[in-house]
């Protein structure tokens, strides 16, 4: 009886600590992920951080809404069949740029959504090829390479700008006449 009694009693006592160290790991994850536990001050605005979306103006980001719904029906008049649907644009310049910084893994998973909404992998393939013909993108500039992919997703067959020609050379001058020989 007694021991009966002694494993009902580490078996609560095991189930009490279970559960203590389920709402332990719970609370810790809750509170790692809620940010700053002070209370913000209510006379001062947060400070803008002009990378996040949250502070750009309204009206920028209205131009911006404009701006990519430009390109997909522009992309959407240049090319015919699916490549030209939005989401085909939308997942096609994302898994191009993509494979351009060496995300594979991440190209790769986005390039099964790509696959899945019937878009065409020979178009990916043009457009990349296309934008590693192009190059000198300035990896410091992303709106560069985003322009880039969608030039290249519009017309895959785009050449790269051909660098100034220099002007033709000039008919070599005559060689000077040798000196007489002589004293």
């Amino acid at each position: 009886m007694r021991g009966l009694l002694i494993e009902r009693k580490t078996a609560v006592v095991r189930c009490v600590a279970a559960t203590g160290l389920l709402l332990t790991l719970g609370i810790g994850g809750a509170l790692a992920q809620s940010g700053d536990l002070r209370p913000q001050d209510q006379g001062k605005a947060p400070a803008a951080n002009p990378s996040t979306p949250a502070a750009t103006a309204p009206s920028d980001a209205a131009k911006d809404n404009q701006r990519k719904t430009d390109e997909f029906v522009e992309a959407a008049q240049a090319i015919n069949g699916p490549a030209g649907n939005p989401e085909c644009v939308w997942l096609g310049r994302r898994v191009v740029g993509l494979m351009w910084r060496d995300d594979l893994d991440t190209a790769f998973r986005h390039l099964d959504l790509y696959d899945r909404f019937g878009c065409p992998g020979g178009h990916v393939q043009a457009t990349f090829r296309c934008l590693v013909r192009i190059g000198g993108i300035d990896p410091k500039a992303p709106e560069s390479l985003s322009g880039r992919v969608h030039a290249c997703w519009v017309n895959p067959n785009a050449q790269p700008q051909a660098a100034a020609t220099p002007a033709a050379p000039a008919a070599p001058a005559p060689a000077p006449a040798p000196a007489p020989a002589g004293k």
